[in-house]
Formats: C-alpha cells, sequence, structure tokens
C-alpha cells in the first residue's frame, strides 16, 4: 500500500499544475482505483483543507494518506506528493533565465492554463452530481448550492465566507431535518 501510496502522489505532484485545486481529478481518479476514499469523503477532505492552513491539494494528501493507512501512510502521501514540484522548481528556476523567452516554453505554459481549467471543471460536474444530486435530500441541497452559486457570483466574497456560511447552515439544517 505504501508503494501505491507513493506512486499514486508523486504522480499528482508531477502533473498537477495550476496549485492545489489541480489535484482534484487526480484525486477523484484515486476514488476510482482504490478503497483508500469515496468521492463523499474527498469532498469532505476538501472542506476542511480548503480551512486549515497551507496549500490544499497538500492538505488533501495528508488527509487522504491519514485515512487510507494512518500516519506513515500520510506521510507517504505528503512527501510523495510535495518531491516532484520541489525537483522540478529547482531545475526550472535554474533554466529559466536562459530559456524565458523560448517559443516553446510559452507554448507550453500558455496550453496549461485552459487544461487545468477543463480539469477543475471536470471535476466539479463529478462531485456535484455525487454530492447534491446523490444527496439523501436533493431539493435541499440544490436549493442551497444553487444559492451559494448565485452569492460567489454576484458578491465575489473570499470562498472562506462561504466555507463558513456552509458549515453553519449545513449544521443548522440537519439539525432541523
Amino acid at each position: 500500500m505504501y508503494f501505491s501510496l507513493f506512486y499514486e502522489f508523486f504522480k499528482i505532484g508531477l502533473f498537477s499544475f495550476g496549485g492545489g485545486y489541480a489535484t482534484l481529478p487526480f484525486l477523484y481518479n484515486l476514488t476510482q482505483i482504490y478503497n483508500w476514499y469515496t468521492p463523499q469523503e474527498l469532498t469532505q477532505m476538501v472542506a476542511v483543507a480548503t480551512i486549515t492552513p497551507g496549500p490544499v491539494g497538500i492538505n488533501v494528501a495528508t488527509y487522504a494518506g491519514m485515512k487510507a493507512g494512518g500516519m506513515f501512510a500520510a506521510f507517504v502521501a505528503t512527501g510523495s506528493e510535495i518531491l516532484p514540484p520541489l525537483i522540478i522548481g529547482i531545475i526550472v528556476s535554474k533554466l529559466l533565465k536562459k530559456f524565458s523567452d523560448n517559443f516553446y516554453v510559452q507554448a507550453s505554459l500558455w496550453a496549461l492554463k485552459p487544461t487545468s481549467c477543463a480539469l477543475l471543471a471536470a471535476v466539479a460536474i463529478q462531485l456535484f452530481c455525487s454530492n447534491v444530486i446523490s444527496a439523501p435530500h436533493k431539493i435541499l441541497a440544490s436549493i442551497f448550492f444553487t444559492a451559494l452559486l448565485i452569492y460567489s457570483v454576484v458578491k465575489n466574497k473570499d470562498p472562506l465566507i462561504l466555507i463558513l456560511i456552509s458549515a453553519i447552515s449545513g449544521i443548522v439544517l440537519l439539525k432541523l431535518i
């Protein structure tokens, strides 16, 4: 299991360009391959990782490793996800001055932006389906999702505020139901 954790999270660290949320497609894919955690648990991991200090992708890797196999597994998952960006960062920083005006470098970076957006959109749709459409209280979950989506677009507030609103509302609503 530790080798699988190292391998999978090393791949995530190697290919998740665009920040912590770019790890979500890979983390969601792990729910289909391994029984380390479910898509619903991934949603909970992201919620917890968002409100805790540190990068979301690293926090989720730590949580996923802990869920999969305890403290040592959390260390393996986190370390293996950090390793590729660390190595790549050192190499790129050494080469960036030399090749910063290179057409191929610029074209590659340009192509990575929409690719990251597409991956995030795909995971968002999958998480929406598994957490809103498949929720026990579908209508309430759909109304709550729509209200928060509209609020986030209109007010353009810090995501932390939405997370706090969601947490408090979830506690209150599920106590009432």
